[in-house]
């Protein structure tokens, strides 16, 4: 049984999720719908890359991921077929393989465009429904990727701040917020790898101020402390145990993380 996914902004309040999943269960009625989240910050391009990435890893070979955070649907921008490590992503081209493209090699992309995979009749601001839900439920049953239109070199991609890594020192920044105020940085478990020595262990600072090391969970620190622990992800986040983060030391934009090692 194929498997889909869905990654959207729509929340759950309005009928589009649901009017997604009928439109992939009219033409491959047998697929498995898997919600990964319906709660990307509207229009948030770089948010939707971030969730995409974090979810690619636990999903079974031939999976489908559709994506769907459109800020710019009905415009010119193009709508792609990707496939990555042996999964597929149905999408917009707008930045949403940004982490997925950057992490793992493309074994083929195509523009969707054959006019006769798409329906008769397209609305000009829910392609989601229109589009790329039908996109992935035929390559659930099978149709070749070709089908849908010419192959691509590249997506677009969103640009996406480095970390900085120098002797002594790490420099990142917020990619994320989740529900909990948890702020997640760009800081990788590879970064603090590359910059630690035997011996030496990083101190974490939050706008200037020091929160102390690399902590491995929230009760490491006492209540209403401040923490950094590398999470699930394998990306340093910043934390305040029982409280938010966020509310804290943001607004997101501002936040400057740095880690620092001793001489």
């Amino acid at each position: 049984m194929a498997v889909i996914t869905l990654t959207t902004d729509f929340g759950t309040q309005d009928h589009y999720v649901g009017v997604m999943k009928g439109a992939i269960l009219r033409i491959s009625p047998d697929v498995s719908l898997v919600d990964i989240t319906h709660e990307i910050a509207p229009g948030d391009v770089e948010h939707g890359a971030f969730i995409l990435r974090e979810a690619w890893p636990f999903f079974p070979p031939g999976t489908i991921h559709l994506a769907v955070v459109d800020p710019g649907v009905g415009s010119d921008r193009r709508l792609l077929v990707g496939k990555y490590a042996g999964c597929w992503v149905v999408a917009p081209d707008n930045g949403l393989l940004t982490f997925i493209h950057r992490d793992l090699a493309a074994q083929g992309l195509f523009c969707i465009s054959n006019p006769e995979i798409l329906p008769d009749e397209v609305s000009a601001t829910f392609h989601g429904r229109d589009v790329m839900a039908p996109v992935a439920a035929h390559l659930a049953n099978g149709v070749a990727p070709r089908q849908f239109g010419p192959e691509l070199e590249s997506p677009v991609l969103l640009p996406v701040a480095e970390v900085e890594v120098i002797e002594g020192r790490v420099g990142g920044r917020i990619l994320r917020v989740d529900r909990f105020g948890t702020m997640v940085t760009n800081i990788e478990k590879r970064h603090l790898r590359a910059s630690c020595g035997p011996g030496r262990f990083a101190e974490v600072f939050v706008n200037g101020t020091s929160i102390g090391p690399v902590r491995t969970t929230f009760s490491d620190v006492p209540m209403g402390q401040p923490l950094a622990f590398l999470g699930s992800g394998g990306y340093l986040e910043i934390a305040i145990n029982r409280g938010r983060a966020i509310d804290c030391f943001g607004p997101r934009d501002t936040v400057q993380i740095e880690l620092r090692y001793p001489e």
